[in-house]
């Protein structure tokens, strides 16, 4: 299945934003007013010329400290490589300018696994003169040092610490101080959980490297040991109940798909046809056909 990363990185930052900004640009952070943040809905744009359809990830409209007015921040994800994403930063700033006719502060943050130099700027220029020099606020995660986040209590560093720069033999070193900073942070469960599921959606460790982690979070001080220990056997119970709950869904349905090929087997014996049998059961014409090749069997 597919990940949505988009999806995940809306959740995440609207559920921490703050605590975002704050991590990525604190010069940022000491100007706006998080008093009176407000989601907007998800806007989209249409690319004539190349047909393509375009969704804003993330729209906060809040306002800076001791001044009236409103401001629109826009975040995006971009979680693959694009030549032409810083275009595509200053059309959808060209756009939300239009509409809202407000200070629009763009940033990108670059979740894809390459590392390169990603430019964030769009430039149109003459021979003879300059027209635009459009920037853009940016982060690129996987130029990120894990290592340098692991000390700071903000929630954003905890889940983002998946998308940073960390070869494949840091990867249960990652996990165990990933888990350390969930237990420091003392969050409900809900947002523990959207820290978890975040986390490991990116970095899902092996069996062998699963009890590696058990065994050098064995070695902790005491009270930090039972702490993350419990943490780890808590989502290991519940990754269990969810493993038996989709187990029942999943076999929920298969029995009502065998019910159906029941149904149109009775169906085709009676003369109807296949066009009649899909109708009412839902079952493709292809196999209602190869049943009637088959005898009905």
């Amino acid at each position: 299945m597919a990940i949505d990363h988009d999806r995940l990185f809306k959740e995440l930052l609207q559920t921490f934003f703050e605590e975002f900004v704050l991590l990525f640009f604190p010069d940022m952070h000491e100007h706006i007013d998080f008093n009176h943040l407000s989601f907007l809905s998800e806007e989209l744009f249409t690319d004539v010329t190349a047909g393509e359809k375009y969704h804003v990830d993330l729209l906060v409209e809040t306002k800076f400290k001791g001044k009236d007015g409103l401001i629109i921040v826009h975040v995006e994800n971009q979680a693959y490589v694009q030549s032409s994403f810083p275009e595509r930063m200053f059309l959808y700033f060209s756009r939300l300018f239009e509409k809202y006719r407000t200070p629009i502060i763009p940033i990108a943050v670059f979740s894809y696994d390459a590392i390169r130099d990603e430019p964030s700027l769009f430039t149109l220029s003459f021979p003879f003169g300059d027209v635009l020099d459009f920037r853009f606020f940016h982060v690129e995660l996987r130029k990120q040092n894990w290592r340098q986040f692991i000390r700071t209590d903000n929630p954003v560093a905890a889940a983002l610490l998946s998308k940073m720069g960390y070869t494949e033999s840091e990867r249960v070193e990652l996990k165990k101080q990933f888990l350390r900073m969930l237990v420091r942070l003392e969050l409900d469960e809900a947002r523990q959980r959207l820290l978890m599921g975040f986390f490991e959606t990116y970095v899902k460790l092996s069996d062998e490297e699963e009890q590696q982690l058990r065994s050098e979070v064995e070695q902790m001080e005491t009270k930090e040991k039972e702490r993350v220990l419990e943490l780890i056997i808590s989502y290991e119970q519940k990754g269990k109940i969810q493993g038996r709950k989709e187990g029942r869904e999943e076999g929920r349905k298969e029995g009502a798909e065998q019910e159906k090929r029941h149904i149109a087997k009775r169906m085709l014996m009676k003369g109807f046809d296949a066009q009649t049998i899909h109708e009412l059961t839902g079952l493709p014409v292809t196999e209602i056909e190869e049943m009637k090749q088959s005898g009905f069997k």
